[in-house]
């Protein structure tokens, strides 16, 4: 951790602990409820990840003070300043991003927990096991973004060696135990209020469907293996629906995956800590619009407005939107541009031909 300022080291090495004693917890064999052990846990690594991420960033994330009432800047209980909870940390973090998979699904266990807290539901535990799985790998995945792989967990987290889990839906568990219904009922109401696109994602809740197989001819096979469903074939696919029936929510929305210009400059803006920058003597964001026009000009994922074939775009990164007859952007983009500013060298180069190019 050498290169952080300290109150980040500290707080990223509480995360990675309570990250690991919260897996530890839900794998015991003799724990009954498993979920109200891991999802505090699991709160208080997220948020102690959020706070190194803050630290790093030198954003101090404390509630501020009334400045007519105290001297100090930020809140203070019992001497120690007020750390922002989650649910802050979420609002400072994605800002207008309220859409976002691992947002939603960290939301999810916020309200969660303050059903459970108080109650013995282990009903509940193989009935939220998709949303609590997608909360560990969501947290790996911060770490590697904002830390790098060698802070990473997987290494040291395996899977666990389970008997038959339930096969009881929601509304079976709770006709077993009424006083589950006020937790079953927010599952469902909060399950239901969420988008389609959200809900199906993986960073929501992860879904697999286990399907024992003979012994595999290789004896360096891996006993179990990890694949996502949009890497397999359109054959695959049909095999493995034939055993699978979920149904999903289907809503038809234009664009439903892809960003516009505007949602591009916020998302990489953010994801740098919200840099300002000096021109001509006013303070802007490092990451504007402008900045947006000369990366799709600089790496050529799009023709210009002018052009007699707008729809000569790089797929991966840009499409034409015939209707409208606009450009929508996609994620890969996002965290191309991520990727490549993370070199301030890049954003030099960038800028440095003085002619301004067109909008």
């Amino acid at each position: 951790m050498t290169g952080l300022p300290r109150a980040a080291r500290g707080a990223l090495q509480k995360a990675r602990d309570a990250a690991l004693l919260a897996v530890e917890v839900y794998n015991k064999p003799a724990v009954t409820f498993k979920s109200d052990g891991y999802i505090t846990l699991m709160i208080i690594a997220w948020t102690a990840l959020f706070h190194a991420i803050f630290f790093r960033r030198r954003v101090k994330p404390y509630h501020r003070s009334d400045r007519r009432k105290q001297k100090s800047p930020y809140l203070r209980v019992d001497g120690d300043y007020k750390h922002w909870e989650l649910r802050e940390c979420l609002k400072q973090y994605y800002g207008d991003d309220t859409g976002n998979p691992v947002r939603k699904n960290l939301e999810f266990f916020i309200l969660l927990r303050n059903k459970i807290e108080h109650r013995s539901l282990p009903e509940i535990d193989p009935q939220i096991f998709g949303e609590c799985q997608a909360m560990l790998l969501n947290f790996d995945d911060m770490l590697e973004k904002e830390f790098g792989s060698r802070y990473c967990l997987r290494q040291s987290l395996s899977f666990a060696l389970q008997m038959y889990p339930s096969s009881s839906n929601l509304a079976e568990a709770v006709r077993r135990n009424p006083a589950a219904r006020d937790a079953a009922d927010f599952i469902e109401k909060y399950r239901s209020s969420i988008s389609a696109d959200v809900f199906q994602s993986s960073q929501y809740a992860f879904k697999a469907f286990l399907i024992q197989v003979a012994n595999h001819k290789s004896k360096d096979a891996l006993a179990i293996q990890f694949i996502h469903h949009d890497k397999l074939s359109d054959e695959e696919k049909e095999q493995f629906q034939a055993f699978i029936a979920v149904k999903y929510k289907q809503v038809p929305v234009a664009n439903l995956d892809n960003l516009r210009a505007k949602d591009v400059v916020r998302r990489v803006q953010q994801a740098f800590g919200d840099p300002k920058i000096t021109r001509n003597g006013k303070q802007r964001d490092k990451f504007n619009l402008a900045w947006h026009t000369r990366c799709w000009q600089r790496y050529k994922v799009r023709p210009d407005r002018k052009s007699s074939n707008p729809e000569m775009t790089d797929s991966k990164y840009c499409i034409y939107d015939k209707a409208h007859n606009d450009y929508v952007y996609t994620e890969a983009w996002v965290k191309f541009l991520i990727e490549k500013f993370k070199d301030e060298k890049e954003y030099e180069a960038l800028f440095a031909k003085t002619a301004e190019n067109p909008a």
